[in-house]
């Protein structure tokens, strides 16, 4: 498929206010945009190496790329055609797991490249929302969802996603308080054991678990909240430095406790100065320092670990940034179809 290149240079210069010294570098950072040709808005993406990755949204669309993202192939699903398929993981080329939003909720599973597909599980409860799924290992994972009857639905696999079954001691929500099911970042399984989830709405809380699910505890971050479009939308975790983004997806331009980051796990946290230029849904680590969050107005880029943000580009509309688990390919994806190749040079 035609692919379009941009290239940016973006030149951060930092300087001391007495003029007696200044330090700079540049950064080139290459967009490359790819011509996919579908109208679906992407918020599920798993990149597994350099060649392999997986992506799905709106109107039942999964897509799988062999060469980088350079050319994808998009598999209809049949009976699904209808189905908002946000959240998704893949193990590789073959074997992949995708759930739906809305209800009836459906986790479904393919081990031959997308050829055909198998439903593992289906929750028709009127409530019924899925909003994200990830792996400790390749037997081991999670899914979550918004609550129902007060408690949030969390789905735990041992058999790399053949079988799911729903864990007793979940989380007690508060009344109004969910999660959002915006970019599949709102989950994150750490190590061998640890897992945290995301949620917003009337409250917005980091709920923790050290032990895959059995016990939970729960941090309440200063990010704006309140009200059922506000709250964390995306988190990036790693060792004791975490970020979350998020701010108000009605509001996308609205900049104020919408990105914070904490040195210390969570006990304190700070507001980034200058922060990202408004509401963002996605954010993933790049490298031990570089950072780089997206949402529908742009993307965003820190050097610091979410000290200090910096614009990027201003290609709007992307919904998900990820880095592949093994390997370097950045790939970010957002609305009518657009999928994009992020590379950077430093």
């Amino acid at each position: 498929m035609m692919i379009r290149k941009y290239t940016i240079i973006y030149c951060l210069w930092v300087g001391l206010l007495s003029g007696k010294a200044v330090t700079g570098f540049a950064q080139e950072l290459r967009l490359s945009k790819i011509h996919t040709g579908i109208n679906s808005s992407i918020r599920g993406l798993s990149v597994v190496d350099n060649s392999i990755a997986w992506l799905s949204g709106g109107n039942g669309i999964v897509g799988i790329t062999n060469n980088g993202g350079q050319t994808w192939n998009f598999l209809p699903i049949k009976g699904f055609e209808t189905m908002d398929f946000r959240s998704i993981y893949a193990f590789d080329d073959k074997k992949a797991i995708i759930a739906n939003a809305g209800s009836p909720a459906n986790i479904l599973i393919t081990q031959d490249g997308g050829q055909s597909w198998q439903i593992v599980y289906t929750n028709e409860h009127e409530a019924a929302f899925l909003d994200g799924v990830d792996f400790w290992d390749d037997q081991h994972g999670t899914i979550y969802g918004d609550p129902i009857n007060g408690k949030m639905l969390i789905l735990r696999t041992s058999d790399g996603g053949l079988t799911w079954h729903e864990i007793g001691n979940a989380p007690v929500l508060h009344d109004g308080e969910a999660s959002f099911a915006a970019s599949g970042t709102g989950i994150r399984c750490i190590d061998k054991d640890s897992v945290f989830i995301a949620t917003g709405g009337s409250s917005s809380r980091m709920w923790i678990s050290a032990d895959k699910g059995e016990n939970w505890t729960f941090l309440t971050p200063p990010i704006l909240q309140g009200e059922s479009s506000q709250g964390i939308f995306s988190m990036a975790i790693r060792r004791s430095t975490w970020i979350l983004v998020g701010g108000d997806y009605k509001n996308e331009g609205f900049s104020h406790q919408h990105i914070l980051y904490s040195d210390d796990q969570g006990q304190t946290w700070k507001s980034p100065d200058p922060a990202t230029r408004g509401y963002r849904e996605s954010v993933e680590y790049i490298t031990k320092n570089m950072v780089v969050a997206v949402g529908p107005s742009g993307m965003d880029i820190s050097h610091d670990g979410g000290k200090t943000w910096q614009p990027l580009n201003e290609e709007s509309g992307f919904h998900v940034v990820r880095k592949a688990r093994d390997g370097d390919l950045i790939i970010v994806a957002g609305s009518r179809g657009q999928v994009a190749i992020l590379d950077s040079r430093h």
